[in-house]
């Protein structure tokens, strides 16, 4: 990496804390965090991803880390996707399962895409994490999104069922970032072999 610090794009406390928990173990990742209101594109979920990583390393002029969120309905065919968090302010949990409500399909997937920007103009790499679930009515504390509507496979619990430490090691943003973290540390091992 550069001698400039990364920095994690975000302005969600909760997301910082587990990004920061799960890179900070093994090979510690430091990283710094910035909240910018960055524009949001409409588009696939690796669109959406690449263009605020180029949005965000412009502005910032240094390498940054950001993150794009989607829940996908399979009987929506994908829907809400990237546009989750304005489904989610618009309709609820409760509002969610209701548009569930005509399908007996109630299968979901949990996608994280992170991408890192080496500098402004640079060639974005993305890291896609994917989690399987079912979408149910909310269970357990609702302090983190949808967090209480979405029950992972095979668990039977919904994310917000699950102590920290369990979530972070199944989660659709830990499988992202396993990737993000084998990079990141393949570059830090480069540079030191050229040194």
């Amino acid at each position: 990496m550069s001698s400039k610090p990364l920095v994690f794009v975000t302005g969600n406390a909760n997301k910082l804390k587990e990004v920061k928990a799960i890179l900070s173990k093994g090979h510690p990742i430091e990283i710094e965090s910035r909240d910018l209101d960055l524009p949001e594109i409409q588009g696939t979920p690796p669109q959406i991803a690449t263009a605020k990583a180029h949005s965000a390393s412009t502005h910032l002029s240094c390498p940054t880390l950001t993150e794009d969120t989607a829940l996908c309905f399979t009987a929506l065919h994908d829907l809400p996707g990237p546009y989750i968090k304005h489904f989610l302010q618009a309709l609820g949990h409760t509002g969610l399962n209701t548009l569930l409500s005509g399908f007996e399909d109630k299968r979901a997937y949990a996608l994280c895409t992170f991408a890192y920007c080496p500098g402004p103009g640079e060639e974005v790499v993305l890291f896609e994490g994917r989690t399987e679930g079912r979408i149910v009515p909310a269970r357990g504390g609702g302090t983190f999104g949808w967090d209480p509507i979405f029950e992972v496979e095979g668990t039977g619990k919904t994310y917000a069922e699950m102590d920290i430490e369990e979530k972070n090691a199944l989660s659709h943003r830990y499988k992202a970032l396993a990737k993000v973290r084998e990079y990141l540390i393949s570059l830090d091992e480069k540079k030191k072999a050229e040194s």
